[in-house]
């Protein structure tokens, strides 16, 4: 039975794919010597599996999977973070970025670094690979509403991490429940 599939040649996809994957990797690690690690493992898996890959239209999307797997299995030996030590403050942090303003790319760096390893990895497959709420989910495998909440509260916490917050402004206080109960 021929093959219906046309064959994918290694040498074109590190030509191709090398610096958009090295990218995501290093977005992902924070480190040049992870990213590069980790972009070769995408590759040594892809000389390997290869064959295996069905719809060569989806190669892409394939090979970004592989490296996001490779890293969440690499940092599942690490500790997480609680969510709650990331110290959000929601009411200090501007919902939209001021205009004209430029995003100083290592800042950004050790903004994402500090997220838990969850909160990246969703906040890099939606802006990096534009992965919709629905792909992160069914990839992730997690509920579309856990992505949601990843993906604001990571938000916030870059909006605290890379904006200034408008201290000429006081913040609204909000009520304590616990005292409206009483």
């Amino acid at each position: 039975m021929p093959d219906d599939h046309p064959e994918l040649d290694l040498t074109q996809l590190v030509a191709e794919y090398h610096e958009v994957l090295y990218r995501y990797a290093y977005r992902l690690t924070g480190s040049v010597h992870d990213a590069e690690d980790l972009t070769q493992q995408v590759f040594l898996a892809a000389q390997r599996k290869l064959g295996q890959v069905r719809d060569s239209g989806k190669i892409r999307s394939w090979l970004f999977s592989v490296l996001r797997n490779g890293f969440l299995k690499s940092t599942q030996k690490k500790l997480p973070v609680p969510a709650g030590n990331l110290q959000l403050s929601l009411d200090t942090i501007p919902a939209q970025p001021p205009v004209g303003d430029t995003i100083d790319k290592e800042r950004l760096q050790r903004a994402l670094g500090e997220l838990p390893e969850t909160f990246r990895v969703v906040v890099v497959m939606f802006y990096f690979e534009e992965c919709s709420y629905i792909e992160i989910a069914e990839q992730l495998e997690v509920p579309i509403g856990t992505v949601m909440s990843r993906l604001a509260r990571a938000k916030a916490h870059l909006r605290s991490k890379l904006f200034e917050p408008d201290h000429h402004r006081p913040s609204p206080q909000k009520p304590d429940i616990a005292q409206k109960r009483g």
